[in-house]
């Protein structure tokens, strides 16, 4: 109840003092985008129940001649790299966090078919509410593996505390700024989570 009220409580101050950056953001999004400035999806959330997940968009529309989207390296925009550099494209998540489908801390939103990928252990990852931010996201976001970043994450379900989370937010706004681990050499995005070839828990 602590972690809800908080997290209300945070969201909410946030989006009413970051108002005029979410309101610039919309604008360069749809100036240099187009519309729709909001990227949604389908996220899987506590204990794996799908919610929409709200960022702003950092991709253009392009397809191939069958009308397939491009690879994300080819439809990530100098722009959209930008956006995702300052965490700014993670701003809307705030509504997600105020509706109760987040949580400013928590291991991050997924894809929904990754789900039967996870081994009993990866899967624990969904006790908890995904977050905005999360431990991963502070000890090497992007550039570390699939397999530590969910070690990483079972560690914060067992570890969760009011103190852990406000580390967690401090080091996020430290790292937002240094631009530390945003991805692994060579890659623009994480690259998919396939399975773990031991799929034992």
């Amino acid at each position: 109840m602590l972690k809800r009220l908080f997290d209300i409580t945070a969201a909410t101050a946030a989006l009413v003092v970051l108002s005029p950056v979410y309101v610039a953001v919309a604008y360069k999004v749809k100036k240099n985008l187009g519309t729709p400035v909001l990227f949604r999806q389908v996220r899987p959330g506590l204990d794996g129940k799908p919610f929409e997940m709200i960022k702003f968009r950092t991709m253009k529309d392009a397809v191939d001649s069958e009308g397939n989207p491009l690879p994300d390296g080819e439809r990530l925009t100098e722009f959209g790299k930008k956006l995702r550099d300052t965490s700014l494209d993670e701003l809307p998540e705030l509504l997600n966090v105020i509706k109760g489908d987040m949580s400013l801390v928590g291991p991050r939103p997924l894809l929904m078919e990754y789900l039967p990928r996870y081994n009993e252990e990866q899967a624990r990852r969904h006790l908890v509410r995904p977050g905005i931010t999360g431990y991963a996201q502070v000890n090497g976001r992007n550039s570390i593996s699939w397999e530590e970043k969910f070690k990483l994450d079972n560690w914060y379900v067992e570890n969760n505390s009011m103190f852990l989370d406000i580390k967690i937010l401090f080091k996020t706004v430290k790292q937002v700024l240094i631009k530390d681990g945003i991805n692994a050499e060579g890659e623009v995005t994480m690259s998919d989570f396939m399975g773990s070839q031991n799929k034992e828990g």
